[in-house]
């Protein structure tokens, strides 16, 4: 079963094979200790959610039109095609059950990164149609609108005045020479919109000089998560053009896990050229002015807390200790879960997951590898950085009636800042 969509999705596959997808393919020993690194597979046992396994289509891709048996077996009839029922069936395999949260690439014995795969599968998935309606829905309109929620400038103006009325702050917005430029999420705009007043009474009391955007405020990039590196690129480049434009020496990621890989590792890459500014998660930023003695804190946390590492941006961006800086400076009394930093256990919500209403049942049920990691340290409150993990923890902490309070780090700390 074929057509033109099918065509489209399995040219895609063929373009998306490379050197190093050729190199893992070849070199997978087919171990299965990417399975019990999968929350998916730890939490259901189900052998369909092993990452290798997700990635069947593309494989059979690489054999039948890159390697010799493969071709001498599809000339022969010996081998079934790819076909666009295969693309059907594994839809739900490639955006239900991957977070793309890269915890399985880290103990391929072989140094395989399955992770890198599963988005070019996603991008031979997307070409031939086979993608969740709420993901491709969120990828219309941050094309069309700038935002995946469809959040427009005028709803950030009215967060804006009352932010400003609430802490007698100013926002400001399309400054050109500010240091910054500060990016947002759409889920901090409407869901979280305490972040925005929070990084303005920080940056006052630090002097930080910063700006917003009114042509490119949104962070995320639902071209990566859903698997279409044009719109992946179109997205970064709104970012880059305005940061250009306004002549900042920085962009701010916020707290947001996807936004920090998409416009820090990805974007450059996605573009085609090195950027003329820096990119900075907002958690590197406020660790500066940690050590440069601009964050006063006029009192600490008396509550016993741990923190949720993002996976982008902690395993695959590497903002580990920037963090945990911040919590001991925060806190007397700061926990970390079992199998933390770039180990952690993913939230598992990220990769256009959430944006899935199909994949919340088997979401909210990998919430279990949470709770256990919850249950042997009896804290107060977690902490985390990344606004999607904060909605699907505070989601499942409720399917598990489980009140635990959830805080965010920058949210936190401009709670407890020094008045003078």
């Amino acid at each position: 079963m074929s057509g033109p969509s099918f065509e489209r999705g399995y040219n895609a596959l063929k373009e998306e094979i490379d050197a190093p997808t050729a190199a893992f393919f070849s070199s997978c020993v087919h171990c299965g200790m990417c399975a019990e690194a999968c929350l998916f597979f730890t939490e259901t046992r189900d052998p369909k959610y092993t990452p290798i396994h997700k990635l069947e289509p593309l494989r059979k891709v690489w054999k039948q039109e890159y390697t010799f048996w493969g071709k001498l077996g599809k000339a022969l009839g010996l081998s079934r095609p790819l076909t666009d029922q295969d693309l059907a069936d594994w839809e739900s395999l490639v955006y239900d059950s991957c977070t793309l949260c890269g915890r399985c690439s880290m103990v391929c014995p072989v140094g395989n990164d399955i992770t890198y795969m599963i988005r070019k599968l996603r991008e031979g998935m997307a070409a031939a149609g086979h993608a969740p309606k709420g993901l491709i829905d969120a990828t219309k309109r941050a094309v069309t609108i700038g935002s995946p929620m469809g959040v427009k400038l005028p709803a950030l103006q009215a967060q804006i005045r009352h932010t400003e009325k609430e802490y007698d702050v100013k926002v400001p917005m399309d400054v050109e020479g500010a240091e910054y430029l500060c990016l947002l999420s759409s889920m901090e705009i409407m869901n979280f919109p305490e972040y925005i007043g929070s990084i303005a009474r920080i940056f006052k009391k630090a002097k930080v000089s910063w700006t917003l955007s009114s042509q490119a405020f949104e962070a995320t990039n639902s071209g990566i998560q859903i698997g279409v590196s044009d719109i992946a690129a179109e997205l970064v480049q709104r970012i880059v053009d305005v940061a250009e434009e306004l002549k900042v020496k920085a962009v701010i990621s916020p707290e947001c896990g996807h936004a920090y890989m998409a416009i820090r590792w990805d974007g450059p890459n996605l573009v085609g050229k090195r950027f003329n500014f820096k990119v900075v998660h907002i958690l590197e930023l406020l660790d500066e002015l940690r050590t440069q003695g601009r964050l006063k804190m006029k009192d600490k946390e008396a509550r016993k807390l741990t923190y949720h590492d993002p996976c982008q941006i902690a395993r695959r961006g590497g903002v580990i200790d920037q963090p945990r800086n911040l919590l001991n400076m925060l806190a007397d009394n700061f926990v970390e879960m079992p199998e933390t930093g770039k180990m952690n256990w993913c939230c598992g919500a990220g990769g256009g997951v959430s944006s899935n209403e199909r994949a919340d049942d088997l979401r909210l049920k990998t919430f279990a590898r949470k709770k256990a990691q919850l249950d042997t340290i009896n804290v107060d409150a977690i902490v985390s950085a990344c606004s999607n993990c904060r909605i699907h923890l505070e989601e499942g902490l409720e399917e598990y009636h489980m009140e635990l309070p959830l805080l965010s780090l920058t949210e936190t700390i401009a709670e407890h800042l020094a008045e003078e």
